[in-house]
């Protein structure tokens, strides 16, 4: 029994299991990526409380290891407008940036959420928030409406490829599970 603890078995994989990573993909694709100067990056740094020397994330004050964006530009499968620019990027953790996802960063800062800083037991959250606030109200970012810049014909047509590449995913998956179960027959009759 000892043995057996220490195993354990790889998760299988589904086709379908992807479905967001894609939607992301086709949204991330799109949207444009302004590089920041560094005054850009200086002027963030002084708002959120930090320097070179005291560089972490924004939310729970661990090592930050990227910018995560303070507002998503992925919301119920669509774009929200926001582009990847400095207003929109704060210094983060991988935990905190998995764990905040596409929430909305106060709600989630406060909520129960899996390695929230309220769930990690983070103390100085009141702190943090007023400096994020107070980053959020010093620019605004951009906002962008995406079907009315290239016209909703060439916008319709990126949906539908998303669309059809998702029915694929599905039909796909179908097809997997059907020969998967052929191919375990055949292991169970070796």
């Amino acid at each position: 029994m000892k043995y057996l603890s220490l195993f354990r078995m790889p998760t299988p994989m589904k086709i379908t299991g992807r479905s967001s990573s894609i939607t992301n993909a086709f949204i991330n694709s799109i949207i444009p990526v302004v590089p920041p100067s560094a005054k850009d990056v200086k002027q963030a740094l002084e708002i959120l409380g930090m320097t070179p020397e005291t560089f972490q994330c924004a939310y729970c004050g661990s090592v930050a290891s990227e910018w995560d964006h303070l507002r998503s530009l992925v919301k119920d499968k669509k774009p929200t407008g926001y582009i990847s620019e400095i207003h929109n990027l704060v210094p983060c953790c991988g935990k905190c940036n998995q764990s905040k996802g596409n929430k909305e960063w106060k709600t989630w800062m406060h909520s129960n959420a899996k390695l929230s800083p309220k769930a990690r037991g983070i103390k100085d959250i009141p702190e943090r928030v007023k400096r994020l606030e107070a980053y959020e109200s010093s620019r605004a970012p951009t906002k962008m409406d995406f079907a009315a810049i290239v016209g909703l014909d060439i916008w319709a047509q990126h949906q539908s490829n998303l669309e059809r590449v998702q029915s694929l995913m599905r039909e796909s998956q179908e097809l997997a599970a059907k020969i998967n179960v052929e191919i375990a027959n055949a292991y169970k009759a070796l």
